[in-house]
């Protein structure tokens, strides 16, 4: 496959940039997306110039590390599948793909396709964790969970924390992230003692990192590498209201 990639190049935070034109011949469609990118990087380096910079680590859809907006979409194309797991059999032979930076405010540039989603961690900090000693695996068994609210909370921890949801809304909000967070922890028994805390907490420090509101515009359902439902966002509303009340 010979593909022409148009990818954000931009020095640094406080620099310009543009989209710059290279053309990568013999891509093999077993590649992944990233993969793609090592072989342009080891040729721009062979010939002197600045590799692109972007961000990956697992590249087994596991860890949110890699991010990417492939021809206007989070994560690319392929619905439910992170840019490290995005193969190049998804393009045909000839195209042309553009490759931006997530962008949101609340994600400040770093250099070319590399973004500081630091921002995450600070709202985790804040909340998205058990204080309490909750025992060993034999003590956590103990308690019984419904398996119905098991599986809810398997669903919503499956989060990765990337911030496709985030690079997806028209608002940058990162209602998804927080929301699948919130009910990881309320749907179980071990999460539920500090459950209103952690709604209060967490949704004041996504409004201090400038992330946006939820308007219902869905697109961080459809943009989630891991298929996070939007009914997630529902739960956390509806805890953020019950603490509000309450505490």
């Amino acid at each position: 496959m010979n593909i022409t990639l148009r990818i954000w190049r931009q020095a640094g935070p406080d620099l310009p940039g543009k989209l710059v034109d290279y053309q990568v011949p013999g891509v093999s469609p077993d590649m992944s997306f990233l993969e793609m990118l090592d072989v342009l990087n080891e040729r721009l380096a062979g010939q002197g110039q600045d590799p692109i910079a972007f961000d990956s680590d697992c590249r087994e859809g596991i860890c949110g590390m890699c991010s990417l907006v492939i021809n206007g979409q989070a994560h690319g194309p392929e619905r439910g599948t992170a840019t490290c797991q995005l193969h190049m059999r998804t393009f045909q032979d000839g195209d042309v793909i553009t490759v931006e930076p997530f962008r949101a405010r609340a994600f400040p540039p770093i250099k070319d396709l590399a973004v500081d989603r630091s921002a995450f961690d600070r709202v985790m900090a804040a909340g998205g964790f058990i204080s309490v000693n909750t025992g060993n695996a034999a003590d956590a068994n103990a308690v019984l969970v419904p398996k119905v609210m098991a599986d809810e909370a398997m669903d919503a921890a499956a989060c990765i924390g990337c911030g496709a949801c985030v690079a997806a809304c028209p608002n940058a909000a990162a209602m998804l992230f927080v929301a699948a967070k919130i009910s990881h922890l309320a749907l179980l028994p071990q999460g539920r003692p500090e459950q209103a805390r952690r709604a209060l907490s967490m949704r004041k420090a996504m409004d201090e990192e400038s992330f946006g509101n939820c308007s219902n515009e869905t697109e961080c359902e459809a943009a989630c590498p891991k298929e996070i439902k939007f009914s997630n966002i529902a739960r956390f509303n509806r805890e953020f209201l019950k603490a509000s009340l309450t505490e």
